[in-house]
């Protein structure tokens, strides 16, 4: 016999594919085996159509195409012989699915073979459906279904059951059909027969409040009449799992029970009874009995009880939190979770535990334990539980660091009872594993340092102690870095020492040693070293005597490959060797900073405005000038439209010099008026300049009169020497000055302004044709420069009316279109009059990429179709 004909055993086409040694012979084996089945279907082959149709499901398993086979589950299902159709149905429920639509063509077969005398065929189209049924079979099917929930054989009415959880899944609307006939299920004595009713009950329960209220008041004695019938009763071999008595009949009793008595005081009631002795009566020694009192513990916290009931729920979560089996730990902490919202003081007892959780070695648990204790701190407890966290910080894994830091990090901030307890945590917290605090965390420490202005010499000392210990961490390295650039001179005089303080003599060597140790250090990236160039600027002034050495270490930094930090040596060593007269000012202390901005900051939720005591705040709208300090606040790209102007005074010039976001001081009343020659100095040497011309609404002209077209170093020489010619800067409606530090001209000429409207742009012709002709006028509103406001006017040139007219445009990704409907369809002749239509266009790259569109235009001239197209690429450059 041909190994590969249609008459091949079963076996021997799986011993043939088995015995291939590669995957090109094993679909060499299948290409051969499949081309006899075809052979065999276009034959006709009756004799083996069943063998057939069993070697394409084994094909199927591997991965194969089978879908030619798919008409003969159909024809074999459409056979007389219950041997035939069992092979039929199963063929159907693995190469088919409900979204085939050769489907629909075995729906009147599933019909008959439902009604047919021989219940195993019955048994088969039950499973064939419930397996694969779709919304239009479940309709069809429906009656022919609930009438089977009767049936005299419990395994018909077992599989029924399982049916008709498909189909209220499918069509929702037939729930209302087998409510009844659900409810008559739960009486049954046969467990499968009942357990699958129960799970029938659950889900129409979920689907239809009917069901539920039906079985709220029809059911719910009975139920709780079965579950105590099955706690109490004895050893019955049939059902016995591990000496409880048919646990998975009592886990979808209580599933359901839980559903019944949500939200309801009178069920609740009833079941209260039964719950508690679920609860005290099972044993927890084996899976099963794990299984029933976890069930049995998420009813209790759905139904309505008085209290008593879940404190023993919640001591049971307690003692599985204390088994070996990390899924119980795992789902207890996911219960406890939910209960905290419950009853958090019972949660609470059971704190020491579920904190030996974090220790676990199962990450998942680790994992699930911190978020469990991040919910379980308040003001009471935040000592110690921060306090156990923080010492197991110190042996926890890499992996696990990042997730452990930043909860312990936002507990300190939130729950903090005093701020030098809050310094004191977060430096230990910096010390065992700074290389894993997020930026934030670190940024919130350094505004609370400033806040406190009491505890400066003690924040600045701790952390010089911290990093002689733990200088490997960078963001520990960071916050004393700023800190001793700041506050430097207490640490050295020891300024405001506490009595709880060991006494400690830094000298200012010491002091520079620390900076300058950590900015020549290869492992810190450049933001912890540019944080050094710019404290040892500020020591040079705090520490006179140091103020050479500091000097010498910047020059070696001048030819730095690393351009950000050769720019900061440049300017740093030009300060202190030629600029003595503005460097007391630039390296005053920080002001203070506001911890509600901050706050609000990390949320994403700053103020439009912020008010301080030190003067009036001003809430300027886009489009409005600054005054002339305002650059410095854009230093490193916080937005400066959405706070107010710093003042005049030279220490606020430095406000976000060293990367943490700051509040800006509020302008002075004065602030319209020239500036100091020191601050034109200070906005040169920093090479900032003012917001690009087309934000300002006001003319700024600068003369450069006086001042000629040398090197930038002389200019800033000229500047900063006392008889330095002046700039002549004029101005209107209080625009801030400019000056190009390069090349001494003027910015960008200004564009012209209409009043409360933004910028005025010119009209362009975007397209013209010999009989037709499209113009755009634009305008934007000032508060919202990326969208541009088009206003299309379309006038047909010919001495023909156009008809039809419709008009289409694309534009690239980068770019959003909205197109309102045009305010015709028919354009009259010889241009006397026109169609106008609306287009609002929106640039994600504003001030980086030009606008473009395609056009296409499509009108009727005499019946006859026309299509016109183009690309516009003459929008205004300002756009």
């Amino acid at each position: 016999m041909n190994p590969f004909s249609s008459g091949t055993r079963l076996r021997d086409m799986i011993r043939a594919i088995r015995a291939s040694k590669t995957a090109a012979e094993e679909r060499a084996v299948v290409r051969k085996e499949c081309a006899a089945i075809r052979a065999a279907i276009s034959d006709n082959d009756h004799d083996y159509r069943h063998r057939n149709l069993a070697k394409l499901m084994f094909i199927h398993m591997l991965g194969y195409p089978t879908h030619f086979g798919q008409m003969e589950c159909l024809k074999l299902i459409a056979s007389p012989g219950f041997p035939e159709k069992r092979i039929g149905y199963l063929g159907l429920m693995l190469l088919l699915d409900e979204r085939q639509e050769v489907l629909m063509l075995v729906t009147n077969s599933i019909k008959q073979d439902l009604n047919h005398t021989n219940q195993y065929i019955v048994g088969l189209a039950l499973c064939a459906l419930g397996n694969i049924g779709s919304a239009e079979m479940a309709r069809d099917l429906a009656p022919e279904v609930e009438r089977l929930l009767k049936f005299r054989d419990p395994n018909i009415r077992k599989k029924a059951a399982l049916c008709s959880i498909r189909i209220i899944k499918k069509v929702p609307d037939l729930a209302e059909n087998f409510i009844h006939a659900a409810a008559s299920l739960l009486s049954e004595k046969h467990h499968g027969v009942l357990i699958t009713g129960v799970q029938l009950c659950i889900d129409l329960c979920k689907i239809s409040t009917e069901a539920l209220e039906h079985f709220r008041k029809k059911c719910t004695d009975g139920l709780v009449k079965l579950m105590r019938d099955l706690a109490n009763s004895p050893y019955a071999p049939e059902y016995d799992v591990s000496g409880i008595t048919d646990p998975f009949l009592q886990i979808r009793l209580l599933r359901l029970l839980r559903s019944l008595g949500k939200d309801d005081a009178d069920a609740s009631d009833t079941m209260n009874d039964i719950l508690a002795q679920v609860a005290t009566k099972t044993e927890s020694n084996k899976n099963a009995g794990n299984a029933i009192l976890y069930e049995c513990v998420a009813a209790i916290m759905s139904v309505d009880d008085n209290g008593g009931l879940r404190v023993l729920a919640i001591n049971i979560l307690g003692r599985f939190l204390s088994n070996r089996d990390n899924n119980i730990r795992y789902v207890a902490l996911n219960m406890l979770m939910k209960a905290l919202a419950v009853d958090s003081q019972a949660v609470q007892r059971h704190r020491t535990t579920i904190l030996e959780c974090v220790k676990d070695s199962d990450p998942s648990i680790r994992k699930r334990a911190v978020e469990l204790v991040y919910l379980l701190v308040n003001e009471s407890n935040v000592k110690p539980m921060t306090k156990e966290l923080i010492e197991y910080l110190e042996a926890s894994d890499p992996e696990f660091r990042g997730d452990l830091t930043a909860k312990i990090c936002s507990i300190v901030e939130k729950f903090s009872p005093e701020k030098i307890w809050y310094i004191d945590q977060m430096l230990k917290v910096l010390s065992e594993a700074g290389n894993d605090v997020k930026d934030e965390a670190w940024h919130s420490l350094i505004v609370v340092i400033t806040n406190a202005s009491d505890l400066h010499g003690y924040a600045v000392r701790s952390l010089y102690r911290a990093v002689q210990a733990a200088g490997e961490q960078e963001t520990l390295v960071r916050v004393a870095i700023w800190c001793i650039g700041e506050y430097g001179d207490m640490l050295v005089n020891n300024a405001g020492r506490l009595d709880i303080e060991e006494p400690l003599t830094v000298t200012e060597s010491d002091a520079v040693d620390v900076v300058e140790t950590s900015f020549k250090s290869h492992s810190f990236d450049l933001t912890t070293r540019a944080m050094c160039l710019i404290a040892l600027l500020k020591l040079s002034s705090r520490f006179p005597s140091c103020s050479q050495r500091i000097n010498d270490i910047i020059v070696q930094y001048k030819g730095s490959f690393v351009l950000e930090l050769q720019q900061r040596a440049i300017e740093f060593n030009s300060i202190i060797g030629r600029h003595q007269n503005i460097r007391p000012s630039l390296v005053e202390r920080m002001p203070v900073l506001d911890e509600a901005t901050h706050s609000g900051r990390k949320a994403g939720s700053v103020p439009a405005a912020v008010s301080t005591s030190q003067g009036v705040s001003v809430n300027l709208p886009n489009g409005v000038a600054k005054p002339s300090a305002a650059p410095l606040v854009d230093l490193l790209d916080l937005s400066s439209d959405d706070v107010p102007a710093p003042s005049s005074s030279g220490g606020d010039f430095l406000q976000d010099l060293l990367g943490v976001d700051l509040v800006p001081m509020s302008s002075q009343s004065g602030t319209n008026q020239a500036q100091m020659s020191g601050t034109n100095v200070l906005l040169d040497l920093l090479s900032i300049g003012t917001p690009p011309a087309n934000s300002s609404p006001s003319t700024i002209q600068v003369s450069p009169s006086n001042v000629d077209t040398k090197s930038p170093v002389d200019l800033l020489d000229r500047l900063s020497s006392p008889s330095a010619p002046s700039v002549q800067v004029s101005t209107t409606a209080g625009s801030s000055p400019m000056l190009d530090l390069l090349n001494g001209f003027p910015s960008s000429s200004p564009i012209a302004v209409t009043e409360g409207n933004g910028p005025a742009y010119p009209s362009i012709v975007a397209f013209e044709s010999s009989s037709l002709k499209l113009t755009f006028n634009f305008s934007k509103k000032p508060e919202n420069p990326q969208t541009t406001l088009i206003e299309a006017s379309f006038t047909n040139k010919s001495g023909e009316v156009l008809t039809n007219f419709i008009f289409q445009a694309a534009v690239p990704k980068f770019l959003q279109l909205h197109l309102d409907p045009a305010s015709g369809n028919m354009l009259p002749a010889n241009s006397s009059g026109s169609i106008m239509q609306k287009l609002k266009l929106t640039n994600s790259q504003h001030g980086k990429k030009s606008l473009v569109m395609r056009i296409r235009i499509a009108y009727k001239v005499n019946n006859k179709d026309v299509l016109e197209e183009g690309q516009v690429n003459n929008f205004p450059r300002d756009l």
